[in-house]
């Protein structure tokens, strides 16, 4: 494929993946159809096909640019020169926090996402997956010198952590009111604080106590 032409569908693309960021923030998953985006973009749901065949390729697409763009945040964190557990968990927290999209998609079905995605679509979203684990496991040998299976047990219990923060963190006021007659107890923590309390738990009981 010519350049001007591969550029032009990747533009074409992100468009595509900017609309349905754009309608995820006020609307859910099964509200979103290709006929909605289509009516914020200059395609036909038609012409959507040309580019994604469902609508859960569109956001695979936008978990992928998620993880990326979180990627970046890793980046930077594992460019210091030195961090105390604390201070690792209090950046990998604010990384998070700045990524309420990646938060709020980890929240869905990843199983239906998945399953009706191509096999071309999903190797990329894995692609940046695997990168954000690399990054973490980095920081975590660089910081700590944490040994591959000390590594393996945060990233295994941390990532998987992950898919229940925006839920616990965005709690609307109907299931906050069900939670008081029911008389469970909820403590409101913002998405940084569970994912820094939960890093730091992780490290303290992965690592020597500090002295």
């Amino acid at each position: 494929m010519p350049r001007a032409s591969h550029n032009r569908t990747l533009a074409r693309r992100e468009e595509i993946v900017d609309a349905c960021e754009q309608l995820y923030r006020t609307m859910s998953f099964k509200e979103i159809t290709l006929k909605k985006i289509g009516e914020v973009t200059s395609f036909t749901r038609t012409s959507i096909y040309n580019y994604f065949r469902t609508r859960e390729e569109i956001f695979l697409a936008l978990f992928e640019r998620e993880y990326r763009l979180w990627g970046e945040d890793l980046e930077a964190i594992l460019a210091r020169d030195r961090l105390s557990r604390a201070e690792f968990s209090q950046e990998l927290g604010r990384s998070l926090a700045a990524r309420p999209n990646l938060l709020k998609l980890l929240s869905m079905n990843m199983y239906d996402i998945e399953e009706n995605s191509r096999v071309e679509s999903l190797t990329e979203f894995k692609l940046a997956y695997g990168r954000a684990l690399s990054l973490v496991r980095a920081c975590l040998e660089r910081f700590f010198g944490m040994d591959k299976e000390a590594a393996e047990g945060f990233l295994y219990a941390f990532f998987p952590f992950l898919y229940g923060v925006y839920p616990y963190a965005n709690a609307t006021p109907k299931q906050e009111e069900a939670m008081r007659r029911a008389g469970v107890a909820y403590l409101r923590l913002s998405a940084a604080e569970l994912c820094s309390r939960a890093a730091l738990r992780l490290l303290e009981g992965s690592l020597p106590a500090e002295n």
